[in-house]
């Protein structure tokens, strides 16, 4: 029988933004692959709740908590990982946040928590990983949860789709310089999927209406992220690199 070659048997991956949403079921989708998962967050409790579920289906895990904005708490969380698991050969970058304005009514406040979390703290816990692995003369595979605003517009998005924009150059150019290191560098670029950020939106007759103008006339559902991300974690996305890979019902090609 021909290999698994989309096994991860024998990673070590760690999830940040685990607590909830595309993040919790990333975790889920590693696990069930056959990775040792660290799901890290700032929630506690949650990230608990998650390691409680996982473990109890004979899969291993540990919750580590971590601010991707505190370069401490970066360097912490990868010591808890490494002393319990090893070293973090997958990462899956999806810390986010947003914080929907206009243009001109977005102050310097605004930007600067957008830009710390969703591009600074994507490139500081890569920076991290990276040293790690080939400290260890390992090789790995680094996912960045983008946007499809990380390559469209949409109203009311600056920053937010600034900052995925700016993640979606960052994986081109480390896939670049970490390449010689065995170190591949991708980007999901999810369309619209319901989570905690855009529920209370998705659930007005504005958002209802939104949703049967795209193409896919639905929400796409959280497992739907898993086969994507395990492909470019494992083996048998062994050649691809520097990819943004939509995953959006086919709404970055809607031209409206």
């Amino acid at each position: 029988m021909e290999e698994n070659r989309f096994t991860l048997a024998g990673k070590v991956a760690l999830v940040t933004g685990a607590s909830s949403g595309i993040g919790a079921a990333i975790a889920k989708g590693l696990a069930e692959a056959g990775a040792c998962v660290a799901v890290a967050g700032r929630r506690v409790e949650r990230l608990t709740s998650l390691v409680d579920e996982l473990t109890s289906a004979g899969k291993r895990a540990i919750g580590v908590c971590l601010d991707v904005t505190d370069f401490e708490s970066i360097k912490h969380a990868f010591d808890q990982v490494e002393t319990t698991l090893g070293t973090v050969d997958v990462l899956v970058n999806n810390a986010g946040v947003a914080n929907p304005k206009n243009f001109i009514k977005t102050a310097p406040e605004d930007l600067d928590f957008i830009m710390a979390t969703n591009f600074r703290g994507c490139w500081h816990v890569a920076q991290e990983a990276a040293k790690r692995l080939i400290a260890a003369d390992k090789s790995g595979s680094f996912i960045n949860i983008s946007s499809v605003l990380g390559e469209g517009a949409q109203l009311g998005q600056s920053a937010y789709a600034a900052s995925k924009g700016a993640v979606n150059q960052m994986t081109r150019n480390l896939a670049i310089d970490l390449m010689r290191y065995g170190i591949r560098v991708n980007a999901i670029a999810p369309g619209w999927f319901r989570t905690e950020m855009n529920d209370a939106y998705f659930a007005t007759e504005a958002g209802q209406k939104y949703i049967q103008q795209i193409p896919p006339r639905r929400l796409g559902d959280l497992n739907e992220l898993i086969g994507p991300v395990i492909l470019l974690a494992s083996d048998a996305g062994s050649f691809v690199n520097g990819a943004i890979l939509p995953v959006d019902g086919a709404l970055h090609a809607h031209i409206t």
